[in-house]
């Protein structure tokens, strides 16, 4: 498949390294809105919506992990990045691990946040993505949302959980649903050992969609990752706990991390 140009905006420090910022299945890059202030003190700061999502192109499906990286490819030649840091959340960070391993000039230092290299059963998505051809994305966006957020946070912060589920369901129905095939065809194990950015893993302690075993199994392949764990955070960790992993990922980022 052809690659899309992807909707996307660039903020932060001009002529710092870069960071591209990869989001989670059903998200707009708004998802990454409380780490631009952060990030962008010391970065230039590229996030994106990854194709049949926000802003960008809904071209017929099914996608595949290559697809995705072939626009993220895209985008950073629109934007005048030969090699830049990536940051990838939940499907951004199998986005993240493919580009790295496939295109190993072009990412600098690497981080993953709750993510998986394979997710199974594959069935699940198939059964996802049938539902949501069929009802929309709307059928799924409270279930969803519900795992992105801790029921502390969901309580205490309704606003927040509304905001995400309306997030989840203006996503285009076959978008999401061919984004969904894209992760029940993913088996990115091979992939690992031949990544060679220095890379960040981190896991959430309240993540119901990929609890920290699927992020251990990412450090245990990829050679000389490291494991942090993100308390009191579910799958969206980075909008839960910003200020956490904000700092986690400026330390990655910006720190004495081999090159």
């Amino acid at each position: 498949m052809t690659a899309v140009p992807v909707s996307y905006r660039v903020e932060g420090r001009p002529g710092a390294p870069t960071v591209v910022l990869a989001g989670s299945l059903g998200s707009t890059l708004a998802m990454w809105d409380p780490q631009v202030a952060a990030l962008g003190e010391h970065l230039r700061v590229v996030r994106y919506d990854g194709r049949g999502h926000g802003g960008s192109p809904v071209p017929a499906g099914p996608y595949t992990v290559d697809d995705l990286v072939d626009d993220l490819v895209g985008l950073l030649d629109t934007v005048g990045v030969e090699r830049t840091h990536l940051v990838g959340l939940s499907l951004g960070g199998m986005v993240a691990m493919r580009m790295a391993a496939r295109e190993p000039a072009r990412v600098d230092r690497l981080a993953l946040l709750c993510t998986a290299a394979v997710l199974t059963p594959a069935t699940a998505w198939a059964e996802r993505a049938a539902l949501v051809r069929a009802q929309g994305t709307g059928a799924v966006a409270e279930v969803v949302a519900g795992r992105w957020l801790t029921e502390a946070c969901r309580l205490a912060h309704p606003e927040q959980f509304r905001y995400l589920v309306d997030m989840i369901a203006a996503t285009p129905a076959e978008g999401y649903a061919s984004c969904c095939t894209a992760i029940e065809r993913m088996d990115l194990r091979a992939d690992l050992p031949q990544i060679v950015a220095p890379t960040l893993v981190v896991s959430a302690d309240e993540d119901p969609s990929m609890p920290r075993a699927y992020q251990q199994d990412i450090v245990d392949a990829v050679p000389g990752a490291r494991l942090e764990i993100v308390r009191g955070a579910a799958h969206l960790a980075s909008f839960e706990q910003p200020d956490i992993v904000n700092a986690l990922l400026l330390d990655h980022l910006t720190g004495d991390a081999p090159t």
